[in-house]
């Protein structure tokens, strides 16, 4: 394994958010991916482990993949959950198990946090759904839903 992969900190914002941008070509997100917005975020998230965590895998101390963990509280789930809120791998370091490598850290990651379950959201036809199965993640056949929130005024 000649990667190797680290918590990130604020010191990474700049790289993780290069794989961000990225990761938009592969499978963008469904709401639109404004910079400033997407920079204020990354840095809160980095800055307070409370909400989650992210990992930065390198390559000769350039950076090639990341992973992002965001937390909840459920009631279903029975407390604290992990979120695999994001996984990328750059297109030239795929199938080395560097995705994998990062499914694997999330768990104990996520365990040490309190976490009761870990979840991951998937776009149907996305070539990563097998690697999760072989990972122990389940359809749920259930359907995301999301409203967005209006701030109070």
């Amino acid at each position: 394994m000649l990667y190797q992969a680290k918590l990130a900190s604020l010191t990474d914002l700049d790289s993780i958010f290069g794989l961000m941008q990225r990761m938009q070509l592969d499978d963008p997100w469904t709401e639109s991916f404004d910079e400033s917005s997407v920079r204020f975020n990354l840095a809160e998230l980095l800055k307070n482990p409370v909400y989650g965590l992210i990992y930065l895998a390198q390559d000769n101390h350039r950076a090639i993949a990341y992973l992002v963990i965001c937390f909840d509280y459920s009631l279903e789930y029975r407390g604290k959950g992990a979120w695999v809120d994001e996984l990328f791998v750059e297109p030239d370091h795929r199938r080395m198990g560097i995705g994998a490598y990062l499914l694997d850290l999330a768990e104990p990651a996520s365990r040490e946090h309190g976490a009761q379950f870990l979840h991951l959201e998937v776009g149907h036809g996305n070539r990563a759904i097998e690697l999760y199965r072989r990972r122990g993640f389940a359809d749920h056949k259930r359907y995301l839903m999301t409203k967005q929130l209006q701030p109070r005024e």
